[in-house]
């Protein structure tokens, strides 16, 4: 860097002229692509750095949104039941679950590349009203599968929320900075998403669950009025230009989209309805699981071979800390999503209220940007993030562990404390991963590989909860069979008390014990299926490499003036 008080800037070296250099160097002193990250260290459209203040103002309206899609995913959790059972049918409860998170599948890894169309701004605007209409659908839904579409759109809205805000940080900050603003995103979503069931079961206790879909619409009109101030600024952040002798919009990978989605719907509705809608044999049952597969056949085919910019780059997953980050993420939210949905059924099983089931999601909405916080100071003060990573792979099976020795009997303390495990390192887990990816991808790959991230996250999400309610109804009917099998009418109460939660509470007493066994036997099966997926994530995340963070956008060394390799691991291989 030169001395800012020579009235002369040196010349650029030979290799850095092109067609585009100027003739004479500019003379200010700010030349921010080689200097250590400061108050001013942005690019955007003006060619002038914003300050730390105006990008905080920038990350402030929209991890707003952020806020509200973490509060929106999870309210779900304590919903899904009152929601099932006012439609008589709790094997709804995964399809209820999961359209969220499908909707999220659909359009977060399409949202780099339309953002880098359309500007980021836009895709805020847009992300933000298809949030909004969204909840209004659920408000106002009066069967199931108009309730399950406005999950669907919300999901789209709110999965496109998530995703831009972390574009927008890799747009903003350098790569040894960002982990600690990626920590402060997380805040927002984590503590959105704690919130979420306790927000969702007071109004459903207070009034009834349309209310908590109704409460978040003017929530999003808020969030539109505040990013309204912001707007200029954020259109001054410049998105990766696109080659103009080719049509952008055929750049989208529209028919990877379509696949995927069609793969995670065609599983869902292949595992969920064998043994629960109809028995195995029926073709509903075993027709959708094989033509799913064929999708996902044909998914990868198009990625590989069609797609001119897919949103599963086959090429990125050919680098080992890229595709073990990848399966990470998507093991920890398999567990994260399990526990989010399961945790408030054990609470219900107990006799807790909505409410009550609702608070003991708190933990992990605390934990989570805690952990989050935790993970971005550690890896920005030191540049490395290996150890951190194996800190929270360790946290997350020893919780995992401890959750599923749960009984009738365990003090509610103890899954509380669990779950503080499993939030911490769920937050640490998504800073390390999102530095992992984009240390490893050239600067212009940063929106793409973020995208990507989105992909594992989603599907994992979605899953996630398909295995776990394959599971908990497989073993839920086999335990009341075998408890109750007996009884008079015993596949009319087994249907009932399947169907709705409440109705446990009007059978007599010594049938309520065994139908809250076998709901404890079913729950405990799930919470195991959970210490799988974590012993998993602890063997893709062991091998993830330790990149080299810089200090700068352009990713150059300060003080020996060079560029160093991206690919030269730090203490690997």
């Amino acid at each position: 860097m030169a001395d800012v008080s020579s009235p002369v800037q040196p010349l650029p070296t030979a290799h850095s002229f092109d067609e585009h250099s100027p003739l004479l160097p500019k003379s200010s002193p700010h030349d921010y692509d080689k200097r250590p990250y400061s108050e001013q260290d942005a690019s955007n459209t003006t060619g002038k750095p914003f300050k730390r203040s105006t990008i905080l103002w920038i990350m402030t309206s929209v991890w707003l949104g952020t806020f509200t899609s973490g509060l929106d995913g999870t309210v779900m959790a304590t919903l899904a039941a009152p929601i099932a059972t006012s439609f008589n049918s709790l094997s709804l409860l995964a399809w209820l679950a999961t359209a969220f998170l499908i909707g999220q599948a659909a359009t977060q890894p399409l949202s780099g590349k339309l953002t880098d169309i359309f500007s980021r701004q836009w895709g805020l605007v847009v992300s933000n009203c298809l949030f909004g209409l969204g909840n209004l659908v659920c408000g106002f839904s009066n069967d199931k599968w108009t309730m399950i579409f406005g999950r669907v759109l919300a999901g789209v809205g709110g999965g496109c929320l998530n995703s831009i805000s972390t574009i927008i940080v890799s747009d903003l900050i350098p790569l040894r900075q960002r982990a600690l603003w990626q920590g402060m995103s997380n805040v927002f979503w984590g503590l959105g998403n704690g919130l979420g069931g306790l927000f969702g079961g007071y109004l459903n206790d207070t009034w009834n669950w349309r209310a908590a879909f109704l409460a978040q619409v003017p929530l999003t009109a808020a969030c539109l009025f505040i990013f309204c101030f912001q707007f200029q600024n954020i259109a001054a952040v410049s998105p990766r230009k696109l080659d103009p002798t080719r049509s952008s919009i055929s750049r989208v990978d529209f028919l990877g989209s379509i696949l995927l989605v069609s793969t995670l719907v065609l599983f869902l509705l292949g595992i969920t309805a064998g043994g629960n809608i109809v028995p195995w044999s029926h073709p509903l049952a075993y027709v959708p699981l094989p033509v799913s597969m064929a999708c996902f056949g044909a998914f990868l085919y198009v990625e590989g071979y069609i797609a001119r910019e897919p949103i599963l780059p086959l090429h990125f997953l050919g680098d080992r800390s890229i595709l073990c980050a990848c399966l990470t993420n998507w093991l920890f939210n398999m567990v994260l999503y399990l526990f989010m949905f399961y945790i408030p059924v054990y609470y219900r099983i107990l006799g807790a209220s909505s409410t009550r089931a609702g608070n003991a999601l708190v933990p992990i909405g605390v934990t989570l940007p805690v952990g989050s916080l935790l993970a971005g100071y550690i890896t920005s003060r030191t540049g490395r993030y290996r150890y951190v990573l194996w800190a929270t792979l360790a946290l997350l099976l020893i919780g995992t562990a401890a959750n599923s020795t749960n009984t009738l009997s365990t003090p509610l303390w103890l899954p509380t404390g669990y779950l503080v495990l499993v939030g911490l390192a769920t937050g640490g887990m998504l800073v390390v991963t999102l530095v992992a990816f984009t240390s490893s991808v050239k600067v212009e790959e940063q929106a793409l590989v973020t995208s990507l991230s989105y992909v594992f996250r989603a599907t994992g999400a979605v899953m996630g909860v398909a295995i776990g309610s394959a599971v908990f109804q497989g073993v839920l009917e086999s335990s009341l069979w075998s408890k109750i099998g007996s009884i008079d009418n015993a596949g009319g109460v087994i249907r009932a008390v399947k169907d709705s939660l409440e109705q446990i509470k009007l059978l007599p007493e010594t049938l309520q014990a065994a139908v809250r066994g076998s709901y404890m036997v079913a729950l405990r099966a799930t919470f195991l299926t959970t210490v799988g997926f974590a012993a998993m994530a602890v063997v893709s995340g062991l091998l993830v490499k330790e990149m080299k963070l810089h200090s700068t956008l352009t990713r150059e060394e300060d003080d020996l003036g060079g560029k160093q390799d991206r690919q030269n691991a730090l203490g690997d291989d």
